[in-house]
């Protein structure tokens, strides 16, 4: 704040500075929970950001305003003081939206307490209820103090208009929605939380498919679930969450997203059942965690791949968000764990999947950031620590026996093969190393170095893999084995443009643990763009012998041994490195798609991990991002029409899929969706459902993604879908990279980072995530900054 009234900006926040300071002398805790609340951490992001440049219309200080108001009427201390306006809506966060208001540009809100004097100051509690005037604000037990009854009278003043609100600012009047307060309590253990709905920098919506009731409903037996099945992490949540944020319904599942300036914020869409919202909750307050401590500690300098393979992301991910979406999925695996040990049946076969595939996701991600990030000494044993986490759980909620080795295999396969994919999409190709590559093929000679490894940034909407590799990844959930490598080459050389075939034939290779896997499955697009230059090149001159196309097979062979081995392939460690996270690239662990494990790891053939092993590396089948299926724990689909997510000043949006949706399937944004990533945020929008990653995906219509400063936006897909076909969509989807909740529900569109403040090309990557976005398979979600 004092950062905001030194600004050139200042004197557009002075009034309510001045309010808070006089509310302060005579309630200091009442002033303290507005500033502790998530409206008053995204204004300041706002702030910082915006009245610099006076961008967007007008002075983002002046929203300070209707934070002093909900501290006068929370301490019933008289005050007059104008509020900004947007299209007709007055937003005071915590109390309520006044709408029909016009086309004025403020109104004055005048306080009214003849009684104020008489009253004790409200007790201490943090910004989380929507009390009447003069009422303790919500948290903690509500029976622990008697709240006096509310007196004081609010007006609404506009040219020629003047509203009183109700007496009770809970209660819903003649154009005034309140912020409803949701409350569950079990075992001796409460959580309140308000459905924010009045903040002016969250995507609040007063369209959400459910009301307050509903939401009631819903959280008492998600708390129920949480208290009896994860009593500490529901301890957790019960101290450190702040409110729901509702966003609007996507297309199918479930939209989730965290905040980084809104801590303990959680950002959802309707998630239709308690076990969905069980998960969404766990999962983002995970980012809201990881947004904590990185800014306290930096966990990584610059210096490393500035973007990244995320298993649960369709986009290339900077280390923060990477970072974000492996912490997150931890907490995942923790939740699967657990009920797939307290089901039966095909609920029971549902969870052991997603216990498989979210291990997977997190080893695979945790080998990424032990390869290309350079970890300081605590980001190191961050990560140690988090592997520890995952081996520690072996044995765990996971199908055991001949049915867990045939998981393993289905879940290395899916994700082999969608990594395949996404080397397709993000993976440039170097243009003179192929044709040198390619005159020592036709020369017999052996191929020298490989060309660099380079993954451009995201740029436009992004979309997921396709229907077609979505069937085929949900075909191998019920598989036993992969198609045979032999089939599977020649299916390639006859359509070397589709790229399901592709990912096939990397599965396959690694399955087989065949010379030249880890090239197909890391270096992809190389192998591709050699084989179509080799093959174009058959009869070219009348002089010149008719040549065959080269065999994919022995064409990636052939490029192993041009890198001195599997181990170089991709910038993995090679034989005889120590992983540093512990030793997450211990034997059975990293599937052989990585190509990366030395000899004697004591990994099967190919690298799929041994039997009974449900750690296996590679990306989910979901091909939506923050989450298809086994990402995001909300599990849903696209974000819904008109959500902007945006991603704030080091965030690392993840945007989560839908709930219910199926990985496999990418689950496009909803149209009209806008994603923005701002400052520095690692925004994750995923690809719209149906798109070739290898075809520049078309932005979903009506979408506009804006990436701003820096940003590397990451909006999420809308809840997990499972990438099996016909297979019901596990609750929860994966949420949002880190970007500012600010926005909407669900993006439609991804955005691409922008060159600016905290970029990763900076001399300092940004270490924050702002808002989380989680959805599923690949669904750019709405405008929030995630962390994800």
């Amino acid at each position: 704040m004092r950062r905001a009234l030194d600004g050139p900006c200042g004197g557009a926040a002075e009034p309510a500075a001045d309010l808070l300071a006089g509310v302060e002398r005579v309630a200091p805790d009442v002033t303290r929970s507005v500033i502790d609340g998530p409206a008053f951490g995204t204004w300041a992001a706002h702030t910082l950001r915006d009245c610099p440049a006076h961008r967007r219309g007008g002075c983002a200080t002046r929203g300070l305003a209707a934070l002093a108001v909900l501290a006068a009427v929370r301490a019933a201390h008289p005050s007059r003081i104008a509020v900004p306006v947007r299209e007709g809506r007055l937003r005071l966060p915590g109390l309520g939206t006044v709408t029909g208001l016009g086309q004025v540009r403020e109104a004055l809100v005048v306080v009214e307490s003849p009684a104020a004097a008489e009253r004790p100051p409200a007790p201490p509690g943090p910004a989380s209820g929507n009390p009447a005037c003069g009422e303790p604000v919500a948290g903690g037990d509500a029976d622990a103090s008697a709240a006096p009854s509310g007196s004081c009278r609010v007006r609404v003043l506009t040219a020629g208009d003047e509203r009183v609100l109700p007496r009770d600012p809970s209660r819903a009047g003649h154009g005034w929605q309140p912020v409803a307060v949701l409350d569950a309590r079990h075992r001796g253990l409460t959580l309140r939380l308000p459905l924010e709905t009045a903040a002016p920098g969250l995507p609040a919506l007063e369209t959400a498919s459910a009301g307050p009731a509903a939401w009631q409903g819903l959280l008492r037996q998600a708390w129920e679930l949480l208290v009896e099945r994860h009593p500490r992490r529901a301890e957790e949540l019960a101290a450190g969450l702040n409110g729901i944020v509702p966003l609007p319904a996507p297309a199918r599942g479930v939209a989730s997203a965290t905040s980084r300036h809104a801590f303990g914020t959680v950002l959802t869409s309707w998630p239709a059942d308690p076990e969905r919202l069980a998960l969404t909750l766990l999962h983002e307050f995970q980012h809201s965690k990881l947004s904590a401590l990185t800014d306290l500690v930096t966990l990584y300098e610059p210096g490393g791949r500035p973007w990244l393979y995320a298993p649960w992301r369709p986009d290339p991910r900077p280390p923060g968000g990477l970072l974000q979406g492996i912490y997150a999925h931890l907490g995942d695996l923790a939740f699967w764990r657990d009920r797939s040990g307290t089901r039966h049946g095909p609920e029971q076969a549902d969870a052991a999947w997603r216990v498989t595939q979210t291990r997977a996701h997190v080893e695979r991600g945790l080998a990424e950031a032990e390869a290309h990030v350079r970890l300081t000494g605590l980001g190191a044993r961050f990560l140690e620590r988090l592997a520890e986490t995952v081996r520690d759980g072996d044995g765990d909620g996971g199908a055991g026996g001949s049915e867990g080795a045939r998981l393993v295999r289905a879940v290395a396969r899916v994700q082999t093969g969608d990594e395949a994919v996404w080397r397709l999409r993000w993976a440039a190709v170097d243009e003179a190393g192929t044709e040198r590559l390619a005159a020592l093929w036709r020369a017999g000679s052996p191929a020298g170095p490989l060309p660099a490894d380079d993954v451009r940034a995201a740029s436009g909407a992004v979309a997921g893999p396709g229907p077609e590799f979505g069937r085929w990844a949900a075909r191998q959930r019920g598989a036993e084995r992969a198609l045979p490598a032999r089939d599977a080459a020649d299916a390639v050389a006859a359509g070397p443009h589709r790229v399901e075939r592709w990912a096939e034939l990397a599965a396959a290779a690694a399955e087989e643990g065949l010379p030249g896997a880890g090239v197909l499955g890391r270096r992809t697009e190389l192998v591709r763009h050699l084989f179509l230059r080799l093959a174009a090149r058959e009869g070219t001159t009348p002089d010149e012998p008719t040549a065959r196309p080269p065999d994919p097979l022995t064409l990636a062979s052939w490029l192993v041994g041009a890198a001195g081995g599997e181990s170089a392939v991709g910038g993995a460690p090679g034989a005889g490195r120590e992983s540093a996270v512990g030793g997450v690239l211990a034997a059975g662990v990293v599937p052989a798609v990585d190509g990366a494990h030395a000899a004697g790891r004591g990994s099967v053939a190919g690298g799929v991990p041994a039997a009974g092993r449900g750690s296996v590396a590679g990306r989910n089948s979901a091909v939506g991002g923050e989450p298809a299926a086994g990402e995001d724990p909300v599990a849903g689909a696209g974000p819904a029409a008109g959500a902007r997510l945006v991603a704030e000043e080091g965030s690392a949006a993840e945007a989560k899929p839908v709930a219910g949706e199926d990985p496999v399937a990418g689950a496009g944004p909803v149209a009209g969706a806008r994603l923005v990533a701002e400052e520095g945020s690692a925004a994750e929008a995923k690809p719209v459902a149906g798109e070739d990653p290898v075809a520049g995906a078309r932005p979903a219509a009506g979408a506009r993604p804006v990436a701003e400063e820096g940003t590397a936006a990451e909006a999420k897909p809308v809840a997990e879908e499972d990438p099996a076909a016909g297979a019901r969509p596990a609750a929860g989807a994966r949420p949002v990279a880190e970007e500012d909740p600010a926005a909407g529900a669900g993006p439609a569109a991804g955005a691409g980072p922008a060159a600016g403040a905290g970029s990763a090309a900076e001399a300092r990557p940004p270490q924050n995530t702002g808002v989380s976005m989680s959805q599923n398979a690949r669904s750019p979600l709405a405008n929030t900054s995630a962390t994800g």
